[in-house]
């Protein structure tokens, strides 16, 4: 009878906390992240592990909804883009990351569930932007994996970094 009480207020525990964790059905997300890895030079394309990465991302995100997809004029961050922009079909648009307190003005107006892809000092900066958590700074060497994911609250929103790829 202990055990079987014990196994029921487990069950119960990871319910709440998988119910807690999860956004409401028609919760608004804006996801970010930083492109993945890049080759050397001056407006480098991906390596081959970073379009790889690249593929991974969009098949975290090809079930998420994604009603718009932005990108820095880089060759590195439309690369990242690319096969999301595939799996669903939607143009991959250019914004400023010169102007984050615009965009994220923008970004906050914009119905729907949506990508930035950006770089590893201005999508935590946006992150910031928009009223989230960027948490610590992003490794630039060798910090291709965070994905942050901003569920709308309001005009707040809520923040949760996740990881992706190896």
């Amino acid at each position: 009878m202990l055990t079987r009480r014990v196994a029921l207020a487990l069950l119960t525990s990871v319910t709440l906390a998988a119910c807690a964790s999860s956004p409401p059905p028609d919760a608004r997300q804006i996801y970010l992240v930083r492109h993945a890895e890049k080759a050397a030079g001056d407006n480098p394309p991906l390596t081959l592990i970073g379009r790889a990465r690249a593929e991974i991302l969009a098949n975290e995100l090809k079930d998420a909804g994604l009603t718009a997809i932005y990108s820095t004029d880089t060759r590195r961050t439309r690369e990242t883009a690319a096969p999301i922009a595939r799996a669903t079909g939607l143009t991959v648009l250019p914004y400023d990351s010169g102007n984050l307190e615009t965009f994220a003005n923008m970004l906050r107006a914009t119905p729907g569930n949506i990508l930035v892809v950006g770089h590893s000092n201005t999508t935590p900066q946006l992150v910031k932007e928009l009223g989230g958590k960027p948490g610590a700074p992003i490794v630039e060497a060798t910090e291709y994996d965070r994905l942050y994911v901003l569920t709308a609250n309001g005009r707040r929103f809520r923040t949760e970094l996740r990881r992706f790829g190896e």
